[in-house]
C-alpha cells in the first residue's frame, strides 16, 4: 500500500508541475495496483491525453466517468464523458464519440442540475451547425456557451465559446469582429488559465481562423506565444501533429525554411504513429512545398503524391512543380482545373489564382493571367488582409510587365514589395524585387536593376531557394551589360547545364561538387531534376544527350 500511495503522490506532484510523462507513468503504476480514486483516474486520463497515449486515455476517461457516477458526482461524470467523446471524434471515431456525448447529455438531464456542464454540451451541436454552413445558428450557440462560462467562471468553456464565436464570425465574413473573441480565447491559453487539453483545441482553431482571414501576422504572434507556453510543460504531445504543421507554414512564410522543414518532419513522425492521423496528407503537402522551393523536385513529386493518397488537395503546389520541371502545358492545365474546383473555397482560391497568374504568364496566356489578377484585387478589397493586398499587387505588376508596361508595373510592384515586408515574408518580397529589376531593365536603368537583383540574390541564397537563385544568372548578366545567354535546351537552368557538362566528362558527383563548390546532395538533386526534365534515367543517356544538343 505504501508503494501505491507513493506512486499516487508522485503522479499528483508531476501533474501539478505539468510534467505529463512522469504524471502518466506514476499514476499508471498506481492504477495497476488498484490505487486510484475517481479524481486520480481523471488526472490519469488527462495525462495520457497530453502525453499522446490515446487508447490509454480513452480507457481512463471511461473508468473515471463510471467512478464519478458510483461516487454520486454526476457533474464530474458528465465532464469525463464529454472529453472522451470529443477526443474520440478528433481521432475519427465518430460513432462511439457521438454515443459518449449522448450519454453525457442523458446523465446531465437525469441529474436536473443547473451547471456549467450544460454549456460544454452545447459544443458538439454548435460545431455541427458551423460545419453544416449554419454560421448564424452556430454563433448563437457559442454565445450561449460563453454566457454560461462567464456566469460560472469557467475559463475552459469561456475559451472554447469565444473560439467558436470567432470561427462563426469568420464564416459570416466579419473578420474585424472575429479577431476580438479569438484573441480573448488565446489570452486565456497563454496566461495559463485554460487547461492544456482545451488549449490545444483553441490554438489550432485560432490559427486556422487566422489562415482563413489571411491574417498571417496574428498567426505568427500567437504561435510565438504558444511556443513559450509549450516549453513550460514536459512530455506534451498533442502539439506535435497539426499544430506543428501550422507552425511550419508560419516558419516558411517568415523565411526560416530550415525550421519549417524540421517542424513538418517532426509532425510527419508524430502523425505516422498508430492510429495514423489523416492530417498526414496536410503534412506531406507542406513538406512537398518546402522541397519544391528548395529545388528538390523529385522529393517534392513524392511528397505531393503521398499527400494526394491521404486525400489532401495537391494544388496549386503540384502545378507549380510542373512549371519548375519545364512542363508548362501540364502546369497550365492543372492550375486551370484547380481554379474551377475551388470556386467556393475562400481559403484556397486566392492561392490557386496567384499560382495561375505565374503559370499563365509562363504559357503566354496574358489575358487569363489578367482575369485572375482582377479577381485577386477584388478579394483583397473585400477582405482587406495585408497578405491578399501583397498577392494582388505582385500579380498585377507581373501582368503589366508581361504587357510591356514597365512604368505601370513599378507602380504596382513597389506597394506589393512593401506589403510583403509588412507580412514579414522575405521570399515573396525577394521575388517581387526580381520583377522590379526586370521593370528597371525595360526602362533602361541597369544600375537600379543591379541593386534590386543583389538584394533578391542575397535572400534566395540565405533561404536556400536554389531554383530562384539560379534563375537570376541570366537576368544579372543583362543588368551587367553582357549579352543575354541563349536559352538552354530542355528547359535546364544554368546550374543544371554546368552539372550536366561536368557529368558528360565522366566526373563523379563528388568531383562535380568540388568543382562547383556545392554539396554532393545538391549535385544529386540537380541531376534528378535534369533526368526528369529530359525524360532520362541514366548517366550514360544524359551524357549522350549533352553531346547531341551541344551542351558539351
Amino acid at each position: 500500500m505504501q508503494t501505491t500511495t507513493e506512486a499516487v503522490a508522485r503522479g499528483r506532484d508531476a501533474y501539478a508541475r505539468q510534467d505529463w510523462t512522469q504524471a502518466y507513468e506514476a499514476l499508471a503504476e498506481a492504477d495497476g495496483a488498484g490505487g486510484l480514486g475517481p479524481e486520480d483516474l481523471r488526472r490519469l486520463a488527462s495525462a495520457a491525453t497530453l502525453n499522446g497515449r490515446e487508447e490509454a486515455a480513452f480507457d481512463a476517461w471511461e473508468r473515471a466517468h463510471r467512478a464519478f457516477l458510483d461516487a454520486d458526482q454526476p457533474r464530474a461524470a458528465v465532464r469525463c464523458a464529454f472529453w472522451l467523446g470529443m477526443q474520440m471524434m478528433r481521432f475519427g471515431q465518430h460513432a462511439p464519440g457521438g454515443a459518449w456525448l449522448g450519454r453525457a447529455q442523458r446523465v446531465l438531464d437525469e441529474s436536473g442540475l443547473e451547471c456549467v456542464e450544460q454549456g460544454y454540451l452545447l459544443t458538439p451541436r454548435s460545431l455541427q451547425q458551423l460545419h453544416a454552413g449554419d454560421a448564424h445558428g452556430a454563433l448563437e450557440g457559442f454565445e450561449r456557451m460563453t454566457a454560461i462560462a462567464d456566469g460560472f467562471g469557467d475559463p475552459d468553456l469561456s475559451a472554447l465559446g469565444r473560439l467558436g464565436q470567432g470561427q462563426a464570425l469568420v464564416a459570416l465574413g466579419r473578420p474585424d469582429e472575429a479577431v476580438v473573441p479569438l484573441d480573448e480565447a488565446m489570452i486565456g491559453v497563454t496566461s495559463g488559465d485554460v487547461s492544456p487539453i482545451a488549449a490545444g483545441i483553441v490554438y489550432c482553431g485560432v490559427i486556422i481562423s487566422c489562415q482563413e482571414m489571411f491574417d498571417w501576422r496574428r498567426a505568427q504572434e500567437w504561435t510565438t506565444a504558444l511556443i513559450r507556453w509549450c516549453k513550460r510543460q514536459q512530455g506534451l504531445q498533442p502539439y506535435r501533429g497539426q499544430c506543428l504543421i501550422h507552425r511550419s507554414q508560419i516558419s516558411q512564410l517568415r523565411g526560416d525554411w530550415q525550421q519549417a522543414m524540421a517542424e513538418v518532419e517532426e509532425a510527419c513522425s508524430h502523425l505516422a504513429r498508430p492510429p495514423i492521423d489523416p492530417v498526414m496528407g496536410m503534412a506531406r503537402y507542406q513538406q512537398a512545398e518546402l522541397l519544391r522551393l528548395r529545388g528538390d523536385l523529385a522529393g517534392a513529386e513524392e511528397g505531393y503524391r503521398q499527400s494526394g493518397e491521404w486525400g489532401h488537395p495537391v494544388q496549386p503546389g503540384l502545378a507549380l512543380l510542373r512549371l519548375a520541371q519545364g512542363r508548362i502545358a501540364d502546369a497550365h492545365a492543372a492550375v486551370r482545373s484547380a481554379a474551377a474546383e475551388v470556386d467556393d473555397d475562400a481559403v484556397r482560391r486566392p492561392l490557386v489564382l496567384y499560382a495561375l497568374v505565374e503559370i499563365a504568364l509562363a504559357a503566354g496566356e496574358v489575358d487569363a493571367a489578367g482575369s485572375a489578377v482582377e479577381e485577386l484585387a477584388q478579394l483583397a478589397t473585400e477582405r482587406d488582409a495585408p497578405y491578399l493586398h501583397a498577392v494582388a499587387a505582385s500579380a498585377r505588376g507581373a501582368v503589366l510587365l508581361a504587357e510591356g508596361d514597365a512604368s505601370g508595373a513599378l507602380e504596382a510592384l513597389r506597394p506589393g514589395w512593401r506589403a510583403w515586408q509588412q507580412v514579414d515574408a522575405p521570399y515573396e518580397a525577394a521575388r517581387v524585387r526580381v520583377l522590379i529589376a526586370r521593370a528597371y531593365l525595360e526602362l533602361g536603368d541597369p544600375e537600379t536593376a543591379r541593386v534590386e537583383l543583389a538584394a533578391a540574390r542575397a535572400t534566395f541564397e540565405q533561404l536556400g531557394a536554389e531554383p530562384d537563385f539560379e534563375r537570376l544568372a541570366e537576368l544579372a548578366g543583362v543588368a551587367d551589360g553582357s549579352d543575354r545567354p541563349s536559352e538552354a535546351p530542355g528547359g535546364l537552368t544554368p546550374r543544371e547545364v554546368e552539372v550536366l557538362r561536368l557529368l558528360a566528362t565522366g566526373a563523379t558527383n563528388r568531383e562535380i561538387a568540388d568543382a562547383l563548390v556545392i554539396s554532393e546532395k545538391t549535385v544529386a538533386r540537380h541531376l534528378s531534376n535534369t533526368y526528369t526534365k529530359l525524360g532520362l534515367s541514366t548517366r550514360a543517356a544524359a551524357t549522350a544527350w549533352a553531346y547531341e544538343h551541344g551542351v558539351v
